[in-house]
């Protein structure tokens, strides 16, 4: 099996790493990979051979059959219409990505809690698609319009507020679920 035709398996093999508590240590010296590989493998940079897959696969008490099922049941294509009311009616939040993934998207519109302070452990980019809002974030304000953008690194406090009437924004972020990634 070639690169472009080898599984793309990373997720399942971290989903299942974890579900069995192991450091991708015990995996290395139960399979005889690296370290460096069984990492590059997990987070999508290195796809396995057919022999690598099955090593791993026999380090998580599991075959290389069902980590290709569990990866290709990951495989995600979903529409959200514009019509379609996934959150709470009426709250001014939309979610625009169904389910738990790595990454959530939210519209917002309307004033919301003005006065909360956010801090989440991920990344999170904010887009004005309409209005204005203001931002607090590190001891500084920032005042946004209509396609501006604000990046937000994980950890980082702040509150925000809508101060035009129609403001419409989008929030992406990396799902709360997800480990912070180092450096």
């Amino acid at each position: 099996m070639d690169d472009k035709e080898s599984p793309r398996v990373g997720a399942a093999v971290k989903r299942r790493r974890r579900a069995l508590q192991l450091t991708l240590a015990v995996v290395a010296q139960r399979s005889g990979l690296s370290v460096p590989f069984l990492s590059q493998i997990e987070n999508e940079r290195a796809r396995p051979s057919d022999r690598s897959l099955q090593r791993v696969a026999e380090a998580l008490d599991t075959t290389a059959s069902e980590l290709l099922a569990a990866a290709e049941a990951a495989r995600t294509v979903d529409v959200v219409r514009a019509a379609e009311e996934l959150g709470e009616a009426g709250s001014g939040l939309r979610p625009l990505v169904r389910g738990r993934h790595q990454m959530q998207a939210l519209e917002v519109t309307g004033e919301q809690d003005a006065g909360r302070e956010f801090l989440h452990r991920n990344d999170e980019l904010l887009y004005v698609a309409d209005g204005a809002v203001a931002v607090e974030a590190e001891g500084s304000a920032y005042r946004l319009g209509r396609g501006d953008t604000l990046y937000l690194s994980g950890g980082v406090r702040h509150r925000w507020r809508a101060t035009a009437p129609g403001t419409r924004l989008l929030f992406v972020a990396v799902g709360d679920h997800i480990e912070a990634a180092e450096g």
